[in-house]
């Protein structure tokens, strides 16, 4: 038995013991959370922080606009900007449960790493959107293990943490998708650019959006920024504006108790059968059903 088949097994049994009976277990550790399913799942929208997604038995498929990612125990996904996205489950049983972790990134502690070692420019060559899914290796599984390892031992979360953390950082940083995480922090790229617009979003996303004035936000002429927009996020800003409206109402319905017409208002809605309209077709259901559904699976989970 090799020894990155070892670890995943090793990997697995970590997370099934912290996900026995639950399909989340948000940890202790800054920006970690493990899942477990026990059967495949119908596509889920939701938006993805920048975040490293793991998989320790099961195989998960993700849909980024028209793009498809398809990533199990030999990969992982990588996403360097918050991105609207439709994830499913498609590999999984009560035998053999899906299991699987995301751990989201510290841009700025990727960006003083990445000063602190000197690590070459990235190649001005790379095109595609902020998103990539890539072979895993034996010491980023092992750092892994050693990170869940300390919910064993709460005491020593706020000390070693970090460490561990900055180390998994750093093996991204020292591998193939070195170029998608050091555009992202480089101030002057295209992608640096574009991720400043998608934080102004995220934090005014109830408010009518000008392009005009987006772009200038993000220091590009409106061509330039449709552009590399689209390349980043494989969508236009109104259609990454229209995904988080939603995804954020969703929450709102289901964490806040919040009924579809009041959430509909408070993410920027203004007609109620408009957000019915595109909640149904985004979610598969109307706001009031789906909900429910919702509520159940967690009840259940």
């Amino acid at each position: 038995m090799n020894s990155a088949h070892e670890e995943n097994l090793s990997l697995a049994a970590d997370i099934a013991r912290w996900t026995e009976g639950r399909t989340r277990h948000d940890t202790p550790i800054q920006g970690l959370a493990l899942h477990r399913w026990d059967h495949p799942t119908d596509p889920t929208s939701y938006m993805l922080a920048p975040s490293i997604c793991l998989i320790g038995q099961g195989r998960k498929r993700l849909y980024l606009g028209e793009e498809t990612f398809v990533y199990d125990t030999h990969s992982f996904l990588i996403t360097s900007v918050d991105l609207p996205v439709v994830t499913q489950i498609i590999e999984a049983s009560s035998e053999r449960p899906y299991l699987g972790l995301t751990m989201e990134l510290d841009l700025k502690v990727l960006a003083q790493l990445m000063l602190s070692q000197d690590f070459a420019p990235p190649p001005a060559s790379r095109r595609g959107p902020g998103i990539a899914v890539s072979a895993v290796s034996d010491p980023l599984l092992d750092a892994f293990r050693r990170l869940i390892g300390l919910l064993e031992n709460p005491d020593d979360v706020p000390a070693l943490a970090p460490l561990i953390q900055q180390e998994i950082l750093y093996r991204l940083l020292a591998g193939e998708q070195r170029a998608l995480l050091q555009q992202i922090t480089t101030a002057g790229n295209h992608s640096y650019q574009i991720s400043r617009a998608i934080d102004w979003l995220k934090n005014n996303y109830s408010r009518p959006v000008k392009m005009d004035e987006l772009a200038s936000k993000a220091g590009l002429s409106l061509s330039a920024f449709h552009h590399h927009f689209r390349a980043t996020t494989a969508m236009s800003p109104l259609q990454y504006q229209k995904r988080m409206r939603l995804n954020e109402a969703r929450r709102l319905m289901l964490t806040e108790h919040l009924d579809a017409s009041r959430a509909a208002f408070e993410v920027g809605y203004e007609s109620p059968s408009q957000f019915s309209r595109e909640y149904s077709r985004q979610f598969g259901a109307p706001p009031r059903r789906d909900i429910m559904s919702l509520t159940q699976e967690m009840a259940a989970g």
